[in-house]
């Protein structure tokens, strides 16, 4: 479902299909020398809308979903191109990684206000 929390609405979200997509692309180089192994992505734009439109966070990356079409074709069938997965991975972890901070950052707003300080 949704998340409909106010604390951490959207950025929950987010954080999740993050963290799913960069296990996603994980994959990906963790198999760039498996003969036929075909990569995947998914678009995380798309899978966040249905997200926040009631879907849950696991369908919404998998109807989102898709494999990715190489530059150049290999003669095993793999598809992996491992320069543009770990460029995509790399981004990925910076876009995590200001999400969590985002995320941390309410966190200590709440706790700040909790203490009465």
């Amino acid at each position: 479902m949704a998340n409909n929390d106010p604390l951490f609405g959207l950025s929950g979200d987010a954080l999740k299909l993050r963290s799913q997509r960069m296990s996603l692309l994980a994959s990906n180089i963790a198999n760039a020398a498996t003969p036929n192994y075909k990569a995947r992505d998914f678009d995380f734009q798309k899978a966040l809308a249905a997200a926040q439109s009631g879907t849950s966070v696991d369908t919404a990356a998998n109807q989102a979903a898709g494999y990715r079409v190489p530059l150049e074709t290999s003669l095993d069938g793999n598809t992996v191109e491992l320069s543009t997965e770990q460029t995509l991975f790399a981004e990925n972890a910076v876009q995590y990684k200001t999400t969590l901070s985002f995320l941390q950052g309410r966190v200590s707003t709440l706790m700040t206000a909790l203490k009465g300080e």
